[in-house]
């Protein structure tokens, strides 16, 4: 299937829909939280791809995309026509890699170790019901704390995302950075089951629509009408942004089979 869905499209301004995108948001909006994608949702966006453009955008690095979306033999740059990791500051068009822009070199390293220390101390004061590894994760445009460690199991995600629930152990950290770092110009966004991201103003998901922006200059391609589908739409969620954006046509799912139904509704596929 991911064969398939990786095949010759027409170029992107002979797509039959004009001057349309489609994003999408990846954990709970393509696949389960950082689990792989299913064969159906491949089947769909290709039929999709041969409609109109269609991309994707997540938080994560392209590595953990590439394990969710793509094959060990299949890049997953070959599967949409825009590839947005950690919220466009990693970006490729058409398997071609885009300008990339660094946290650290924006920051500066005296302030980001300043945040960083913080971060480990408060993390070491947190009551988890059990933490693993990996609890601050460095990505070239962003951040990812996790309080219970991103290698915790997919059932310890599970446990752990109920009791954040009720504990609000993110919103809290939340809270506790902002008090202490209100100066240095960031912004936090909790997505996912287990984290949160920590990056500039401004360079949440609606970083990657400047890239769209430029499609114009490349291929003519005006993109007058974004679709985008996420399942944190909510305030504080990682997809409000762009969900709210006027640039966008916002979509809220709850879960991939969700995304597959209003996509069917939508386009007719």
């Amino acid at each position: 299937m991911h064969a398939e869905a990786a095949s010759v499209y027409a170029p992107l301004e002979d797509r039959p829909v004009k001057k349309t995108i489609c994003l999408f948001d990846v954990d709970n909006t393509l696949t389960p939280a950082r689990r792989a994608v299913s064969p159906q949702i491949i089947q769909l966006l290709s039929a999709l791809r041969h409609k109109c453009a269609i991309g994707f955008v997540g938080g994560s690095d392209l590595v953990k995309q590439q394990e969710q979306l793509g094959t060990p033999s299949i890049s997953v740059t070959s599967l949409f026509d825009f590839c947005f990791a950690e919220n466009g500051l990693t970006a490729y068009r058409l398997g071609e890699q885009l300008t990339s822009h660094s946290f650290v070199g924006w920051l500066g390293e005296e302030k980001y170790k300043e945040l960083v220390n913080f971060c480990l101390r408060y993390l070491s004061e947190i009551e988890c019901p059990v933490k693993r590894g990996t609890f601050i994760e460095f990505r070239n445009g962003m951040i990812n704390i996790s309080p219970i460690g991103r290698n915790a199991s997919v059932q310890e995600r599970n446990d752990y995302e109920k009791y954040d629930k009720q504990h609000q152990i993110r919103a809290k950290f939340v809270e506790a950075l902002k008090e202490k770092f209100g100066s240095f110009g960031l912004t936090y966004s909790i997505g996912g089951q287990i984290s949160f991201d920590v990056f500039p103003i401004g360079w949440n998901k609606t970083y990657c629509l400047q890239h769209l922006k430029t499609e114009k200059s490349l291929s003519g391609v005006d993109y007058s009408t974004i679709h985008f589908f996420g399942d944190k739409t909510y305030k504080g969620g990682n997809d409000y942004e762009i969900y709210e954006d006027e640039r966008t046509i916002g979509h809220s799912v709850d879960n991939p089979e969700d995304t597959m139904r209003q996509l069917k509704e939508l386009f007719d596929i």
